[in-house]
């Protein structure tokens, strides 16, 4: 913050970058509220304006955020239904009254001192996640917030508030959840994907019903059962949420993560009669993954794997019992030979539905390196010598796949030996 620019402000650190120098984490954005002042006067001191619905300025150096203080009331549906006023007369006690949680309602002086009106601090040490005021059930989009805190500093010991809890779950069974725009959703759940327990974002709206609300597919996953010889967790939403743990181990990928809560689906459509068999499962989840993708507006490549994931994840399970010719029509289906870093998430993914199975979380996953290595001994095949023979047009693919099953045969066969088999 350069002191030049705002020797005449009365500045403070607010929020985010306040909780966790509290809480020892890295801080990796500043926010900075501004009390007193009018927009005339940031405007004059080389600020920009950015905030369409309240005044909100970039500094003219450090392009931080410095906000003016103000108050908010709740004016129609959703998180954009508020009417704000932000005049030089808002107090800083106002200002974080609107906040969401305690823990994000701490200001820092530019001495030191600490604005603690609503005992964050306290929060922080009995690591409890509490809302300010009841004005919490006014924004929507704060229940998805909470639940991704509590993924965020799972690691911490952190829990929701229990009164914090049911506020939620008061807002999901209200409808207002349904006024939330795709994008936003979509932000808060890959945002809670990074995370390194994003499991618990979507324990705490299972909890608060919120994801029956916002993705009924995947919520309706729980009390379907597997076949125990294969899932000792039994439960399809059980199960579903360790493959997710899982995938975390395995990448950093959003689209790993997001395929991982798709790849079963298709259970949920499954006939109680039928249970606890999922007979083509794969196909029939293709439509919900579809469904889901397009109401969150899912970014293409994600879709994609989310796609090839849940429709070809038991040929990815049962790769040495495929036929050559299978294996390479898998190869073409996965387009494996233009985009093999996807290839690699969708092997990460399938190795991950396999580990996430109660005693099982330590297993290997074989078939992996069988199709990696597969597919770059198909790769060297190319279609010159066949050229040089006088092959032309279709023959030319023909041939190069006749050669391409004879490879993955003997690729198989290497792999079955060095099992002794």
């Amino acid at each position: 913050m350069d002191k030049k620019i705002t020797a005449d402000l009365d500045v403070y650190l607010v929020g985010g970058a306040v909780r966790d120098k509290l809480l020892g984490r890295e801080i990796i954005e500043r926010d900075w509220l501004v009390i007193g002042a009018s927009v005339e006067q940031m405007l004059q001191l080389g600020f920009s304006q950015v905030g369409k619905d309240f005044p909100v300025f970039l500094h003219p150096e450090t392009k931080e955020e410095y906000a003016l203080a103000r108050t908010e009331r709740k004016q129609g549906k959703g998180y954009t239904g508020f009417v704000c006023y932000a005049e030089p007369d808002v107090t800083i006690e106002q200002d974080l009254l609107r906040r969401d949680l305690t823990v994000n309602a701490i200001a820092q002086a530019e001495d030191g001192s600490i604005v603690d009106p609503f005992n964050g601090q306290t929060d922080i040490k009995n690591k409890v996640l509490r809302h300010v005021s009841s004005a919490f059930a006014e924004d929507p989009l704060r229940v998805l917030r909470v639940a991704r805190f509590a993924a965020r500093y799972y690691y911490l010991g952190f829990s929701i508030a229990p009164e914090t809890l049911q506020l939620m779950t008061d807002m999901a069974l209200s409808g207002e959840l349904n006024n939330l725009t795709p994008d936003r959703v979509w932000k808060e759940f890959s945002r809670s994907l990074t995370e390194n327990n994003p499991e618990v974002f979507i324990e705490v709206l299972r909890a608060t019903g919120a994801l029956k609300v916002l993705w009924p597919s995947l919520d309706a996953l729980w009390g379907v059962p597997n076949p125990e010889q294969h899932h000792g967790e039994i439960d399809s939403g059980v199960h579903t949420l360790m493959v997710l743990k899982q995938a975390v181990k395995f990448s950093k990928e959003v689209s790993v993560r997001f395929a991982s809560l798709c790849h079963d689906l298709g259970k949920g459509l499954t006939p109680k009669d039928q249970w606890p068999s999922h007979h083509g499962h794969e196909k029939s989840g293709l439509a919900l993954v579809q469904t889901i993708c397009e109401s969150f507006k899912v970014p293409n490549q994600v879709k994609r794997l989310s796609l090839l994931v849940c429709e070809f994840h038991l040929h990815c399970h049962r790769a040495f019992e495929l036929k050559p010719v299978t294996v390479l029509n898998l190869f073409d289906k996965l387009d494996a030979w233009r985009k093999q870093d996807d290839f690699e998430l969708f092997l990460f993914c399938c190795h991950a539905d396999i580990s996430g199975r109660l005693g099982k979380e330590q297993s290997a996953y074989p078939q992996a390196d069988y199709l990696r290595s597969a597919l770059n001994a198909c790769k060297e095949i190319t279609a010159k010598p066949f050229v040089e023979q006088g092959l032309k047009g279709p023959a030319i693919k023909q041939a190069m796949n006749a050669e391409k099953v004879e490879v993955i045969a003997l690729v198989a066969q290497n792999f079955k030996n060095n099992k002794g088999e």
